[in-house]
């Protein structure tokens, strides 16, 4: 079963008497579990294919099931309670509150979600346990380094146990070492069961995907399947 299936997707962007299409009838899918890379140059529809998949978005036309459920027919409050509930996402920025504790911003998700504080702060945690980042709870994002910040947001990503999360380049403002360790989070997670989907510029890094989805001018350009285990081998 899919958890995501988009067919003929199409996204339109209307100014005046402009028109920019940024997804072109696009299909996609993607299995429980399942780790997938989406590539292409700047502009070609990365990020606006993750904004609908990710209900951040609403597409121009076409059709989106998640988790088997047709978009359209829910509405914007349902869309976010989804979202809330059953995605996590980790940006290139990192998208953390600046003066306040790691620990305070992993629980924010679980509190928008009307958990008790102390039950939010069991599970947050729990999801700073799985990112190594105990000895951090207390300090500030002013005081991590850019690696720490972006294992913040994954655990953050994670706290309401998510079906998936969509990364949009989560490596992208990371040193090497910085990035293979996010990588490699990423990856473990994927294969605890959890389906990632990828944001990337960079090959090195979809290579730790099962797929390889290639866009270009808002449109599928080609699609690459990985041997299982490609990112294994990747890990050092």
């Amino acid at each position: 079963m899919f958890l995501i299936e988009a067919k003929n997707l199409e996204m339109v962007y209307e100014d005046g008497d402009t028109k920019t299409v940024a997804l072109d009838k696009v299909n996609f899918s993607a299995k429980k579990g399942e780790f997938v890379a989406i590539m292409g140059p700047s502009g070609s529809g990365k990020s606006t294919l993750l904004h609908v998949l990710g209900f951040l978005d609403r597409n121009t036309a076409g059709e989106y099931r998640f988790d088997g459920k047709l978009m359209d027919e829910l509405s914007d409050e349902e869309l976010a309670q989804t979202r809330n509930k059953k995605m996590g996402f980790v940006f290139q920025a990192f998208n953390l509150l600046s003066r306040t504790s790691v620990l305070e911003n992993v629980k924010l998700p679980l509190l928008y979600a009307k958990k008790s504080d102390a039950e939010a702060e069991k599970i947050a945690m729990k999801a700073l346990e799985e990112v190594n980042l105990l000895h951090r709870i207390n300090h500030e994002p002013s005081e991590l380094s850019g690696g720490e910040k972006q294992r913040v947001a994954i655990a953050r990503a994670l706290v309401n146990d998510p079906l998936v999360i969509f990364a949009d380049e989560p490596t992208g403002n990371l040193d090497s070492k910085s990035g293979e360790n996010i990588m490699d989070t990423l990856f473990n997670l994927s294969e605890r069961g959890k389906t990632v989907i990828l944001i990337t510029h960079e090959r090195g890094t979809a290579e730790y995907a099962d797929r390889i989805i290639h866009l270009r001018d808002g449109e599928i350009e080609k699609e690459e399947n990985l041997p299982r285990g490609k990112g294994a081998r990747i890990l050092k």
